[in-house]
């Protein structure tokens, strides 16, 4: 049967400033001096411990003219008074560092073409600077990524290309987007192509020959930004989908149709046969971030954003304002 404070003279529960005036107290075993560690007066000390003795109907010390010392119930209560500040103190510091962006977790969301180079290389520019926010990686196809973005299923999304702008009329705010970083366009030919020996090559000089496109329901972002590369520079070649289902398409050899591949450096790496040019011009392909300010996390997402949009890139890549 529950016990019933009324019945037992309690008045109140126990404070957290009657907890702290205590240790204090049994700490120095004097009330002035605890009174000064507290930074308060000495009878308010007292008043707190005698509240706290009277909650708990029995003395917590014994007092004479010359010494104060705990009594059995003082000892008893002693680690548990300490505990309860510790844990205080503990979620104290966790809250400010999440109000500060220090703490806290981040979710981002990505598409395959960010996941080999851009995202880890964020996620460690970040954490030297904010060692004690997580950040959670996962990567999403570009219809539920931005679908994420705009419900704060994640905070931030990472993706290739310019994804169009998201749906509005949520009541959440407008997702922001951003530009962060570039890496250029290459493209990968056979060893027996007539471009194969040169030192770069045109997108305009393979108009005419078969390019083998990432399916869109395969890998929609890089679908997308090779599609925006190829309408910026004004060229529409005779195209096949790949039947490879790696991101890389590393396995495009074995159709005998497809004359030449898009690829950026961050796919690139993966290719041992194929041969690897640079666009002349450069074309970098973008990678924008997005973020819906309504939803996310203000302080460690807003730090987040701002490592992503000011860090040092990775070799080979450029900043937002080399992106035409």
């Amino acid at each position: 049967m529950p016990l019933n404070r009324e019945a037992r003279g309690y008045s109140s529960m126990m404070e957290f400033r009657q907890l702290e005036a205590f240790a204090a107290v049994a700490s120095e075993l004097h009330f002035g001096r605890a009174a000064q560690k507290l930074y308060v007066s000495q009878p308010t000390v007292s008043e707190l411990v005698r509240r706290l003795e009277r909650e708990l109907h029995t003395p917590l010390f014994t007092r004479t003219t010359r010494r104060v010392a705990l009594t059995a119930a003082g000892v008893e209560l002693l680690p548990y008074a300490k505990s309860i500040l510790a844990d205080a103190t503990a979620a104290t510091a966790a809250v400010q560092r999440v109000t500060e962006g220090q703490g806290g977790t981040v979710r981002v969301g990505l598409t395959p073409p960010a996941a080999p180079v851009l995202a880890p290389h964020l996620v460690r520019a970040f954490q030297r600077s904010a060692p004690r926010v997580t950040v959670r990686l996962e990567q999403m196809w570009l219809p539920t990524l931005t679908e994420a973005v705009i419900t704060g299923a994640v905070d931030v999304a990472l993706s290739c290309g310019l994804p169009p702008d998201p749906h509005q009329g949520h009541g959440d705010g407008d997702v922001v987007s951003a530009v962060c970083a570039a890496e250029p366009l290459l493209v990968g030919l056979r060893p027996e192509h007539r471009y194969a020996g040169q030192a770069a090559v045109g997108l305009e000089d393979l108009a005419h020959d078969v390019l083998g496109a990432t399916r869109v329901g395969l890998f929609p972002a890089w679908a997308l930004a090779q599609r925006q590369a190829l309408e910026a520079a004004g060229v529409h070649p005779p195209a096949v989908d790949l039947l490879d289902t790696d991101l890389a398409a590393t396995h495009w050899f074995a159709q005998p149709e497809v004359d030449w591949i898009l690829l950026i450096g961050s796919l690139a790496s993966s290719h041992t046969e194929t041969v690897v040019l640079p666009v002349a011009p450069s074309r970098p392909v973008p990678f924008t971030l997005r973020w819906n300010p309504a939803r996310a996390q203000p302080a460690a997402v807003a730090a987040f954003v701002h490592t992503a949009l000011s860090t040092d890139l990775p070799a080979g890549w450029s900043p937002p304002s080399d992106t035409p």
